[in-house]
């Protein structure tokens, strides 16, 4: 059974709770959706069941194989290169406009959490990193002012949270990323926008290699 907050509506419920299960890999590039299957599963009736799958496709997490079957689309190094390709064409516009538009307080706020920040792979510490960055999303997001970057912004974000399941487990680079990040917001905070973009691509060139190397470890122990 599916559970969400009052007044929420069944769909957005039950879209929720797919979208989470394939970000988090518990649903599998290739699980076949089924909506008789999964309204069952979520004792919910077809109507939200399709609505809510019918985002999911919409956002590309869900494709239809064949006339009659949708699976969970595929997520591989090439997909993974196309999602940086467009981070780093987005995300370092988006800091380089944060630096300038910015509440500085905000963002000092936020370097400063980042520096506190010493989160563990596979804990509740790497979980509210990972909440720490929704709050940095959400105040980029309020400080560049731009809602066609915003909107450009946030399917990327919904695919984003797949690739970074595939490094959660790497000590290092999860580490790493936290300095990498406490940057990012504290040029912000200083209203450096060159060196808030710089550091923007530097975090995005380490964190594409770290989930590259993860994807390959993967297939050579599949294959060995």
């Amino acid at each position: 059974m599916v559970t969400g907050t009052s007044g929420e509506r069944t769909s957005d419920r039950v879209y929720r709770a797919l979208l989470e299960q394939i970000q988090s890999g518990a649903l599998q590039p290739g699980t076949v959706i089924g909506e008789v299957e999964q309204s069952q599963r979520w004792g919910v009736s077809r109507t939200p069941m399709r609505e809510a799958i019918s985002r999911l496709m919409a956002e590309g997490l869900i494709t239809q194989q064949s006339a009659r079957v949708l699976v969970v689309s595929g997520f591989d190094s090439a997909d993974v290169r196309a999602l940086f390709e467009t981070r780093r064409a987005l995300e370092e516009t988006a800091a380089r406009l944060a630096a300038v538009r910015g509440d500085r307080i905000v963002f000092a706020g936020i370097a400063d959490a980042f520096e506190a920040a010493h989160p563990d792979a596979g804990t509740a510490s790497a979980d509210d990193y990972y909440a720490l960055i929704a709050r940095f999303d959400a105040a980029i997001d309020a400080a560049v002012a731009n809602a066609y970057l915003v909107q450009a912004l946030r399917p990327v974000r919904t695919h984003l949270a797949r690739a970074r399941g595939l490094a959660r487990d790497h000590h290092d680079r999860l580490r790493a990323s936290v300095a990498e990040h406490a940057l990012i917001a504290r040029a912000i905070a200083d209203g450096d926008p060159e060196l808030a973009a710089h550091a923007t691509h530097v975090h995005l060139h380490r964190a594409l290699a770290s989930i590259l190397t993860s994807i390959a470890d993967s297939e050579e122990r599949a294959t060995a």
